[in-house]
């Protein structure tokens, strides 16, 4: 890790105020404001995290959807449990982590599916841009397929070429969509 990227994860509000409060990333605040303006997590949801490592949305989304919720987390690399979530290692674009993530939904349908999959970052901006749209087009085909009828997507993305192109998708297949950057939000995202 650089100096630079030190410095400025040590500075960063939204980390401090995560360890303080016992999430795992600053991450869970971005969550927790979206929540705040769209209230999109209820009581008793089943939401599925992809990209959950390591796990900050997971445990926003077990605490807002309470003990009747159902929480499944899927990330590529392995992820600690979170109390309340079922978390499994695997990739979203794969049939056999589906019906895994099929078996634990036990007939549920979705009500909320949330990515904040982030590329592995080269550095090169429009790099990482490009795979961060073909990731959330790809979790944005998956949840059609597990949403209920009036389900809810949220994915992040990083600003850029062919996003327009995303939002239009979106446009076609849900009947609301916004966009919103949380103060919690860096900059590019």
């Amino acid at each position: 890790m650089s100096k630079r990227w030190y410095q400025e994860n040590r500075r960063d509000p939204w980390r401090r105020q995560a360890k303080s409060k016992g999430y795992r990333s600053r991450s869970a605040f971005k969550l927790k404001q979206i929540h705040e303006r769209f209230e999109i997590i209820r009581v008793g949801d089943a939401i599925l995290d992809v990209g959950c490592h390591p796990g900050g949305w997971t445990q926003v989304s077990v605490e807002e959807s309470g003990a009747d919720g159902l929480v499944v987390g899927v990330d590529l690399k392995s992820t600690s449990p979170v109390e309340g979530a079922s978390i499994l290692q695997g990739d979203i674009g794969l049939i056999d982590t589906l019906e895994r993530i099929e078996e634990i939904l036990d007939g549920r349908q979705l009500n909320l599916v949330l990515s904040d999959i982030s590329p592995k970052l080269t550095g090169r901006y429009d790099t990482d841009q490009s795979i961060s749209l073909e990731l959330s087009t790809m979790t944005l085909d998956v949840a059609m397929g597990m949403l209920v009828p009036g389900g809810t997507f949220v994915t992040k993305i990083f600003q850029g070429v062919g996003i327009e192109g995303l939002i239009e998708a979106a446009r076609d297949r849900f009947s609301n969509v916004q966009r919103f950057a949380p103060l919690a939000s860096r900059n590019s995202s």
